[in-house]
């Protein structure tokens, strides 16, 4: 399955989770069974923390069918690289996704700025250039929750040995969407122009 399949695949499963007519594929005991032993997922989601955001749910997928890095604030550090590189290398998955999702806690906190105690600071910190790049904007919350997912869409794409030749030879497809909690509709992210 290529990245505009696996895509399509996404999209449609958000489209029944948001009319409230999910199928739940794959979540059976023959499913858990079929997957012991070898994994083959069709796309990457990395998304926030969030305890709200549930990429299986909201994509009507199952066991084995997503690999879900969740971070909060969806931030791509070195090891989200690396667990990237690692689906897309051993496992074959030829979609990434960053989902952002509105009502985020780890951007609101990117907001307020200040001091954070701990590695917070790091999450923050990690955020804060989404923040500055749209201050004055007529929403900044809501602008800084989409430019984040744009500025870790641009992360993964241009990251390491593994997945910019894959992007370029578009072996790979890296997207940036927003969850919208409300509603339970995933929009696709723009890049920036």
């Amino acid at each position: 399955m290529d990245g505009t399949e696996a895509l399509e695949r996404l999209m449609a499963g958000n489209s029944r989770y948001a009319s409230g007519s999910p199928e739940g594929p794959n979540r059976t005991t023959e499913r858990r069974d079929e997957v012991a032993t070898d994994q083959n997922p069709f796309a990457v989601v990395l998304t926030c923390s969030d305890s709200r955001v549930v990429p299986e749910l909201i994509f009507d997928a199952g066991i084995g069918d997503l690999f879900v890095i969740k971070t909060a604030g969806n931030v791509a550090d070195d090891v989200v690289i690396g667990s990237i590189e690692f689906a897309i290398d051993r496992l074959g998955t030829r979609l990434i996704m960053v989902l952002g999702h509105t009502s985020c806690g780890a951007v609101g906190a990117a907001l307020e700025g200040g001091v954070h105690p701990g590695n917070t600071g790091t999450v923050v910190h990690a955020i804060a250039p989404s923040v500055a790049a749209v201050i004055g904007s007529e929403n900044v919350y809501a602008d800084a929750i989409v430019e984040n997912v744009r500025r870790m869409v641009e992360r993964i794409t241009g990251s390491g040995p593994i997945i910019p030749p894959r992007v370029q030879n578009e072996e790979v497809t890296v997207v940036g969407a927003l969850y919208d909690m409300a509603s339970g509709v995933v929009e696709p992210v723009q890049p920036r122009q």
